[in-house]
């Protein structure tokens, strides 16, 4: 993908039909007269100044702010949105994150930490997980959040908890879904999963849910993440609302939230279609119109979306260090890389290597088709492959768009040795 490529998120829904109208999403990262990037107002070159360094990652609150009114604004009343944090942990962008979601959805000991010290209320944070340690579990039932529960061991381990401090843990089920979510990029049900517990056995799950005496809540029903395919999207939800709907009678209290997983996929590349979400919120409307009679005017819908949110409010900024031609082939050798940006690289599930949306800060003209790499001894350190981009030097600034979500924390950043990437949000 070029720079001239697509590189914004999809507009806003008009969702008059729900009776509020959603606020525009950012369009295209704007840029100066000179056609250097805008972050938040300000020019891209500046901004690094202000980091203090290069490689870095910076994020624009004002286009997280903006996704963020775009899906508040589109969703049926109750329908809560939540923040995945395992899509991007940094403290100070969760903490900002706190004021524009419902809610946190963590997925470990040490982000359920950041959740906390943000200011969310614990009633809003829940914490999925197929491999809790006993430590974490402790460490949730003492913070009263929701408990999502992907193991008989589970149970256990909260009622011990739950009998030491004398207040019942509160907990959901997470289910294996007896379904995939068609067209995902990463497809977590259906079949034998290590994610949850199999659709079979949650009428048992119930019942030593009930034995224990812990404080049942709800179920979340996660089929899977980045689809870009909206009647996908919206029949994983239909199906995991019905699914739900059949256990009514087994509950052990009533049903308090029923998370429907989020999946909302983002365009990473010139092929990937722009994720029609008016389908979606359609969809939502309905199954909350109908959730009162189904559930008690006590439950609520949960959507629970990370890259969505904050994948397309992200840059990677690195500097060229080298410009070398090999056989007639120019590469761009810059002071980031792979161990920094693995999914940029191509080796962060993408079956075929596909390139993210790339370009040279400030230059347009004299276009040239080069190839991007960084400094590691490995051919895999590769940022853009035979990509057209404007003439760079040594100095200039390469920017790697969609970089909001699965970037520094999903990186192998010890390899080689080489100095941490920073990050800003500004």
């Amino acid at each position: 993908m070029t720079e001239t490529a697509r590189t914004a998120p999809p507009a806003a829904v008009d969702a008059s039909a729900g009776g509020a109208s959603a606020t525009p999403a950012p369009g295209p990262w704007p840029r100066a007269a000179d056609g250097e990037l805008l972050v938040a107002g300000r020019p891209l070159s500046r901004v690094v100044e202000e980091v203090g360094a290069t490689p870095c990652y910076v994020y624009d609150r004002t286009r997280l702010a903006a996704r963020a009114r775009q899906l508040r604004a589109a969703f049926p009343a109750g329908v809560l949105l939540h923040y995945a944090i395992k899509a991007n942990p940094m403290p100070a962008l969760v903490d900002f994150m706190a004021g524009q979601v419902d809610g946190f959805d963590v997925a470990s000991g040490g982000e359920l930490r950041v959740a906390l010290d943000s200011g969310m209320a614990r009633e809003h944070i829940s914490f999925a997980g197929p491999g809790k340690q006993e430590a974490e579990l402790r460490q949730a039932q003492a913070a009263g959040i929701l408990v999502n529960l992907e193991s008989f061991r589970e149970v256990d381990l909260l009622a011990r908890a739950s009998e030491r401090t004398g207040t019942p843990a509160r907990v959901a089920v997470r289910v294996n879904l007896p379904f995939e979510l068609k067209a995902s990029g990463m497809k977590m049900s259906g079949g034998p999963k290590q994610f949850g517990v199999d659709a079979e056995q949650v009428p048992d799950l119930l019942a030593r849910i009930r034995d224990a005496g812990l404080g049942f809540e709800g179920f979340h029903c996660f089929a899977g993440s980045q689809n870009l395919r909206a009647e996908a999207i919206v029949e994983a939800q239909q199906r995991s609302y019905d699914l739900v709907r059949g256990w009514l009678d087994l509950l052990p209290a009533p049903l308090r939230f029923l998370n429907l997983g989020g999946g909302f996929g983002i365009p990473y590349s010139d092929r990937d279609p722009v994720l029609d979400t008016a389908p979606v919120f359609d969809s939502l409307r309905d199954l909350a119109a109908r959730a009162p009679a189904d559930f008690g005017a006590q439950a609520r819908l949960v959507v629970e979306l990370g890259r969505y949110l904050v994948g397309e409010a992200g840059l990677y900024v690195c500097r060229v260090v080298d410009r070398k031609v090999s056989r007639d082939k120019v590469f761009l050798v810059t002071d980031g890389g792979m161990h920094q940006h693995l999914a940029a690289s191509g080796n962060f599930g993408q079956v075929m290597r596909r390139n993210y949306p790339i370009a040279v800060n400030g230059r347009r003209d004299a276009r040239e088709h080069v190839s991007v790499v960084g400094p590691l001894c490995t051919p895999l350190d590769l940022l853009g492959d035979n990509v057209e981009l404007g003439r760079a030097d040594p100095g200039d600034l390469v920017v790697v768009f969609q970089s909001g979500a699965y970037g520094r924390s999903a990186s192998p950043r010890q390899f080689l040795g080489h100095p941490d990437v920073v990050e800003a949000l500004v």
